[in-house]
């Protein structure tokens, strides 16, 4: 049975039902579930957690890989990103997520939205929000990375914000390189132009990626776009 939307997307509707019709949240969770045909929450939950995009995905990438997850505001990539990294931990590799975009305490928000407690994987995931973060910043970071650790940068087009950082093309370039080098996943959330038109095709491509700056695209792997629930995956190069 496939959800009417995104796990998280059902908590919110939850949490506005809770408040319009002044009822506990749990009773708000079940009348949400029993909408979708579950009996209870508990139930619908545990569906989602099996049939996450995420799960179906990342045994898909391998070491090395350069990966573009793109979404408009809302669509959910920076959740899809983190549930890739708790793929990964749940393999038992390490993840680290690299935000010029939120703080360490939104991406725990994010991740308790997904029903994960950041201290379940405390050991193995790391959160680092600096302003100094660029290609060279994620390399001194991740050297002793082990084979296999996923490195989620958010957001590709902010990496060359700082006008003493190189092109995003030169970054990116460098991030292949080291990905490859050091057997690393790295996962590039992206934004998707503004003159995306959902109308005309249900999700975004590589074509829809906005680039202030040039880019070749196909220096990416893989590529995952989101939209109104529906995922697309492709080999992007």
């Amino acid at each position: 049975m496939r959800l009417s939307a995104p796990i998280y997307q059902l908590k919110r509707k939850a949490k506005r039902l809770s408040r319009d019709k002044n009822i506990p949240l749990h009773d708000a969770l079940d009348r949400v579930a029993a909408t979708e045909g579950f009996s209870a929450w508990s139930m619908l939950a545990a569906k989602a957690a099996a049939m996450t995009p995420a799960n179906r995905l990342f045994p898909q990438f391998h070491p090395g890989d350069l990966v573009l997850v793109g979404a408009r505001p809302g669509q959910g990539k920076t959740l899809m990103s983190l549930e890739l990294a708790v793929e990964a931990m749940k393999s038992g590799h390490r993840a680290a997520f690299f935000s010029l975009e939120y703080t360490e305490q939104d991406v725990f928000d994010r991740l308790r939205a997904i029903g994960v407690e950041p201290a379940q994987f405390d050991d193995l995931f790391e959160v680092d929000c600096s302003d100094a973060i660029s290609a060279v910043y994620v390399v001194k970071q991740m050297a002793a990375a082990p084979r296999g650790t996923v490195v989620v940068i958010d957001y590709l087009q902010l990496l060359d914000q700082r006008r003493e950082n190189p092109d995003l093309a030169v970054q990116v370039g460098a991030l292949k390189s080291f990905a490859r080098d050091r057997g690393l996943i790295v996962v590039f959330i992206s934004q998707i132009d503004r003159s995306y038109d959902p109308q005309v095709k249900p999700c975004p491509d590589l074509g829809d990626i906005r680039l202030p700056n040039p880019l070749d695209l196909t220096l990416f792997d893989k590529a995952c776009f989101l939209n109104n629930s529906e995922v697309q995956f492709s080999t992007a190069s």
